[in-house]
């Protein structure tokens, strides 16, 4: 009778743990559902920060380690952040600008350095190409950033990063040198977006180790030798006529028209922006 009565006290605790088990997975499978949604709202979050953060992988479809002037499809329009610049060198001596020199177009400028000075990556990205050609750049390295923009480092001594590394703004990246084509210690700088050769002076102000604005909106309408005079930027170094003003805080487009001399429909034209766009501070807009 004991036996008997052990076997069903047995039997009926089992089937209540098994009852109590499932009513546990049954409460459980919701939780789960929900954490796996969540996660994948996450993660879809995640990808869309990583995007916004890095414009630059829908820019180019090729990684590429080939060509350090890798061309790409070109948008209609694009704005590329400039904030968190960092200077590449701590030299502000340019010792040779973009354009024509010696009858050929010089697509990048040259920054006076000393061997083994510190050379920097000017923004985040990631290590496309580190190589060293005797008969062009020397040592160099090619950055993609995340804005859109590709950077080379020409002539250095020593490349400091490997391919496929990600780097961060002001992060070395090699020593200042005087390898390859090279006449002299310096460092050749050139700023590129899809292909694209862009006079770093509208982008950047070395004297003054700052960035020309917040933005730098491209065209596709521009060719790469209009680039300096079409695009928003720094006054260019040519004498083109076309002037720039920087916009500070407080200014409206009625208040640079008669600090420039010119009329709001001018600077909408010149800009083409419409009367009642807003402008912000940092923004460089044309005015002849």
């Amino acid at each position: 009778m004991k036996t008997l009565r052990f076997i069903l006290l047995s039997a009926l605790s089992l089937l209540c743990g098994s009852l109590s088990a499932q009513d546990l997975v049954a409460r459980q499978a919701p939780i789960d559902y929900k954490l796996k949604l969540i996660d994948s709202i996450a993660r879809k979050r995640l990808i869309q920060d990583e995007m916004t953060q890095s414009p630059a992988a829908a820019l180019y479809g090729a990684w590429g380690e080939r060509y350090a002037r890798q061309k790409a499809a070109i948008p209609d329009s694009f704005s590329i952040r400039l904030k968190d610049f960092s200077m590449p060198t701590q030299s502000r001596v340019i010792i040779s600008e973009y354009g024509v020199r010696k009858g050929r177009q010089h697509k990048g400028i040259d920054i006076k350095v000393y061997t083994g000075d510190t050379i920097r990556a000017a923004f985040s990205g990631r290590i496309r190409i580190v190589r060293f050609d005797p008969n062009g750049y020397g040592n160099y390295v090619v950055i993609r950033h995340h804005n859109g923009l590709e950077t080379i480092y020409g002539h250095m001594s020593k490349n400091l990063v490997g391919a496929d590394q990600e780097i961060e703004a002001g992060m070395p990246i090699g020593l200042g040198g005087n390898s390859g084509k090279s006449a002299a210690s310096h460092l050749h700088f050139e700023t590129r977006f899809c292909g694209i050769a862009l006079d770093p002076a509208l982008l950047f102000d070395f004297q003054n180790r700052d960035v020309t604005g917040d933005y730098y909106v491209f065209r596709k309408n521009t060719s790469e030798n209009e680039a300096r005079t079409n695009l928003a930027g720094n006054t260019p170094k040519e004498n083109t006529g076309t002037r720039y003003h920087k916009v500070v805080k407080g200014e409206t487009l009625s208040t640079i028209a008669r600090k420039r001399h010119t009329t709001v429909d001018k600077l909408c034209q010149l800009n083409r922006i419409g009367r009642n766009a807003r402008i912000h501070p940092g923004q460089i807009l044309k005015y002849n």
